[in-house]
């Protein structure tokens, strides 16, 4: 057995060390990989060009013109209409959920999934509204199927893009647009079939957040008038002892028809202002007893759905900056624009002082605030969904058709090879913007970064797995160990190894990290690397099991009013299906 130096346990550690603090959520994935390179490249386990290889590789570039196109999609509204009209108007809970998972994973065969469940939680949690059903029977199965339909195609997901960046990278030639079809269509097509059968069996209804504003609105907000010539007309807000309310506290103040907000210590209270408190209205008994201060009568919550301003929901992604802060500390009112009505975690809402709850990944937050929220904040990493409560969604736009058109050039192009996937990318990005359906600050905007800077810096980290000898070191244990059931043992070693991982970090840094391990083992058992590479790159979509192995996962979360272990309920029959098909079809159909 060969030797294995410094440089592998070295790598080893590193690695290790980069699955927990991506487990944990310790720091940002793109942050957390790109110190793991730079930890390696300082001691000469990777060589420079080696570390930032991934900045010159095609497949963070192709992500990012996809992004745009996916962008242009939501924009223009062309899948809420479709999505709208093939729910229908009930006819059994089987019957709808196949008549949006179907639709929502085709689209996702051709779209980034993570604007796709964007567009289609509103629309969905109103249809369930609307029809009496709880939103957490569709949510879920959603983002489940819109996973499932990204394995289909080479853009289905930018996981596929990486792994086939790094089969560039080993001399290999590029995915083709549908070297994926022949096992990801049927793990597609089984995995719908699945959840439509299970789905109504397995998942419990749950109160989704959006119910505690439109059932309880009295519990969030509360209206007081300064009593003209009273204690309080002339006094500051924090002279007049209502900056640091028990359990809520002032988030604008209407006066003369003119709207204050967000509400400052110094500003000024005079008689006649109507005050508007949010929080648990029970808690406040300082406020209820406050001199100065009378009780206005509360409007109905369609008072609230006006040009000045309405509620919205708000999920907390692994790279917004609220995490492991305070409303308080993230000085929110003033930041957003917006005030915290409540906060939900784990299915259930949180019944504390709301300025003290430390945020954490997957919160939902239900906010007061003006309709223009949305449009400010969803092209940042401040938050994984915005989504407005009540209110038609937006019809499609007279662009829809044009983006269409657009999409289906792109996969055409790239799937006939009249040109690579990266320039019909491109050229299909540039061309929206050109024909004005996008601005170029939308295009831009429309770039989620993050994910842009963890894909390049993760090829630096695949490289030192294979540079250092990790990579042979972990494929030969996986030969031995699972090598007595052949070669369809060593690739279910693999997949169910990437399957796992995927659910501790996410589906990019799994398919990074397995990526060497299953080209060397396919090397030593001599068979054709190119068919593990394609497995690896289906397995690493399959996270089923959390809330917060994969982003749409986080999505739902919240808005379905979910708890953590609801998940591994439909996961992991979904998860086995997966795995089984893997294992049976990639040895007849992929390259091997």
């Amino acid at each position: 057995m060969e030797t294995i130096g410094w440089p592998a346990w070295l790598t080893l550690l590193v690695v290790l060390a980069t699955v927990v603090v991506l487990a944990l959520d310790r720091l940002s994935p793109a942050a957390t990989v790109l110190t793991a390179v730079i930890a390696l490249l300082l001691p000469g386990v990777i060589t420079p060009e080696q570390a930032f290889s991934g900045f010159s590789n095609a497949a963070p570039i192709t992500v990012a013109a996809l992004y745009v196109l996916a962008r242009a999609v939501e924009k223009t509204g062309g899948l809420q209409p479709l999505v709208t009209a093939t729910m229908g108007r009930g006819g059994g809970p089987r019957r709808s959920l196949a008549r949006l998972l179907v639709p929502a994973a085709g689209a996702s065969a051709f779209l980034n999934n993570t604007p796709i469940v964007a567009m289609l939680v509103p629309v969905v949690s109103d249809w369930a509204d609307r029809h009496g059903q709880s939103p957490s029977r569709f949510l879920m199965p959603l983002s489940f199927s819109v996973m499932l339909g990204g394995v289909v195609t080479a853009i289905g997901t930018s996981t596929n893009l990486v792994v086939s960046g790094l089969m560039q990278a080993q001399g290999l030639a590029p995915m083709g647009m549908f070297e994926l079809t022949p096992v990801g269509l049927p793990v597609m097509i089984l995995g719908i079939v699945l959840i439509v059968l299970l789905a109504p069996v397995v998942l419990p209804e749950r109160r989704p957040a959006r119910r505690d504003v439109t059932d309880n609105v009295r519990e969030f907000v509360v209206d007081m008038t300064v009593v003209p010539r009273g204690p309080l007309d002339g006094k500051t807000v924090e002279a007049g002892g209502l900056r640091h309310l028990q359990g809520v506290f002032l988030v604008e103040i209407e006066r003369g028809g003119e709207l204050v907000a967000p509400v400052a210590p110094s500003t000024l209270l005079l008689g006649g202002d109507r005050l508007v408190f949010v929080g648990k209205v029970d808690l406040v008994v300082d406020l209820q007893k406050m001199r100065g201060l009378v009780s206005a009568e509360r409007h109905h919550l369609e008072s609230f759905d006006t040009p000045k301003h309405t509620f919205f929901e708000a999920v907390v992604g692994e790279a917004s900056p609220l995490v492991g802060r305070s409303i308080r500390e993230a000085d929110f009112r003033s930041t957003y624009q917006a005030a915290v009505v409540a906060i939900h975690r784990a299915g259930q809402r949180v019944q504390a002082k709301l300025g003290t709850v430390r945020l954490r990944v997957g919160d939902t937050l239900l906010l007061l605030t003006d309709p223009g929220f949305r449009n400010r904040w969803r092209d940042r990493n401040d938050f994984l969904l915005v989504s407005r409560l009540g209110g038609a969604p937006p019809a499609a736009s007279r662009k829809a058709g044009l983006v269409g058109v657009v999409t289906a050039a792109i996969v055409v192009g790239a799937g006939a090879g009249l040109l690579p996937i990266l320039h019909a990318s491109l050229a299909g990005a540039l061309l929206l913007v050109v024909l004005g359906v996008l601005t170029p600050a939308e295009a831009r905007g429309a770039v989620d970064l993050e994910v842009i800077v963890l894909i390049a810096a993760s090829f630096g980290l695949s490289a030192a797995l294979e540079a250092s000898g990790l990579a042979w070191l972990v494929a030969h244990a996986l030969v031995d160990a699972f090598g007595v059931l052949g070669s369809v043992g060593v690739l279910l070693g693999v997949v169910v190894a990437t399957v796992a991982l995927t659910e501790l970090v996410t589906n990019n840094a799994a398919a990074v990290l397995m990526f060497p391990i299953a080209v060397a083992a396919a090397r030593e058992i001599g068979l054709e690397p190119r068919g593990f590479a394609i497995a690896i790159a289906i397995a690493a979509s399959a996270s089923f099991l959390t809330p917060i192995g994969y982003q749409t996962n986080t999505m739902v979360y919240g808005p379905g009013g979910y708890r953590f272990g609801d998940y591994a309920r439909l996961g992991v029959p979904l998860t086995a299906m997966v795995v089984l098909t893997i294992v049976t079809l990639a040895p007849r159909w992929l390259p091997f």
